[in-house]
């Protein structure tokens, strides 16, 4: 049995029941959703997901677009993939940042990551009001995999120099056990 696997990703008008009509949609077709991130994000709801499914579940999904975004009220987009075949030899590490508020925060820190050859396997952002003051608080938390080859002290290094060029508190702990 060869499952084939699509990312699905919707965006739409928030609405009661949306998550319900899309899963109900892949459900139809014989498909699995293997893993998803949603969200809301101002008065939309975005989704992304992996489905898998035989060749024929994938593309009932694919060739039903019409119907499914007719359905959902979302705009759908779906693309067949394969299994990852990046390299994963490395050390899981888990980066937060917080801060106050600003533009180029999360550019600022994903460059780095970047020049360090360091894998961004999830990333996510909010913004909240602090306690207290409540002035604006942005929070990130991401997954990385740090190759074998980057020397972590070195690593922890350059996170603490960019600390202090932006003004950013930065924790970086490797991932121990399950999360």
């Amino acid at each position: 049995m060869n499952k084939n696997l699509a990312v699905l990703t919707a965006v739409g008008h928030d609405r009661i029941g949306i998550v319900d009509d899309l899963t109900s949609l892949i459900e139809e077709k014989a498909a699995n959703i293997l893993e998803s991130r949603m969200a809301v994000l101002g008065g939309e709801f975005a989704v992304i997901m992996l489905v898998s499914g035989e060749k024929r579940s994938i593309s009932g999904l694919i060739g039903n677009l019409d119907h499914l975004e007719k359905e959902t009220g979302l705009h759908i987009e779906i693309k067949p993939t394969n299994r990852s075949d990046k390299d994963t030899n490395g050390i899981p590490y888990i980066l937060k940042c917080i801060s106050l508020d600003g533009p180029g925060i999360i550019h600022s820190v994903t460059r780095f990551i970047r020049s360090e050859g360091i894998n961004i396997e999830n990333l996510e952002t909010e913004t909240a009001h602090a306690p207290w003051t409540g002035a604006p608080l942005f929070k990130m938390k991401a997954n990385v995999i740090v190759p074998l080859s980057v020397s972590v002290q070195e690593l922890r290094k350059g996170l603490s120099r960019l600390e202090h060029e932006k003004d950013l508190d930065i924790s970086f702990k490797a991932v121990t056990g399950k999360v």
